[in-house]
């Protein structure tokens, strides 16, 4: 997967932007936040990104900083929130505001953003809240103890959240298959024994 990319700004438009990287122009949807963020047309630029692969989807999404990146797969681990409606979700409010209204319990706030129903926010509140109280304030949920050893079981846990599993049960059967040493190989081997336990 990719984990971050650096390029030159070739092309910003409202939604995304084209990073040239080695002679290549690559689309990165972002929120409006990253994209007010980033440098101009012309100059450098470093993003971490998320790849989501689907049987016809391959969208590649931008972000200037690695909390936005940490809150939006936090986000898409909820069903029913896919990358589009969570980068709208971030576009309407910045990550440490995110943070505040979940553990607030505070719907009205979710539900004033675009796309986000009184039912979504509540399903927001209940499965974050709890991760948002727990974790240290700069980390967005992933503390040490939950935060994955290798940038191959990372990759797998994006992989299979891509294809519509949470990544709670997606890190809980990867974590442990990592622990059970069966973790070697190939990117597209672990994600097929993974999907083997899922069943």
């Amino acid at each position: 997967m990719i984990e971050t990319l650096t390029g030159i700004i070739q092309k910003k438009t409202p939604h995304y932007i084209v990073v040239n990287v080695g002679g290549i122009g690559l689309k990165c949807v972002c929120s409006i936040t990253t994209m007010q963020s980033i440098p101009k047309e012309g100059e450098k630029a470093t993003l971490s990104t998320y790849l989501h692969v689907r049987e016809d989807i391959l969208d590649l999404y931008g972000f200037s900083h690695e909390e936005e990146r940490k809150a939006f797969l936090l986000l898409i681990g909820i069903s029913g929130i896919g990358p589009k409606l969570a980068i709208t979700i971030l576009s309407g409010i910045n990550t440490e505001s995110l943070k505040n209204k979940i553990v607030a319990g505070d719907v009205s706030a979710l539900t004033a953003i675009s796309g986000v129903g009184p039912k979504t926010a509540k399903r927001i509140i209940i499965e974050l809240k709890e991760k948002f109280i727990k974790m240290d304030i700069d980390s967005l949920g992933f503390d040490e103890s939950g935060e994955l050893e290798s940038r191959l079981v990372r990759d797998a846990v994006q992989a299979l959240v891509s294809l519509g599993y949470k990544q709670q049960i997606a890190s809980q059967i990867l974590r442990q298959m990592e622990k059970d040493g069966k973790t070697e190989g190939d990117l597209a081997t672990v994600i097929k024994q993974a999907l083997a336990k899922i069943g």
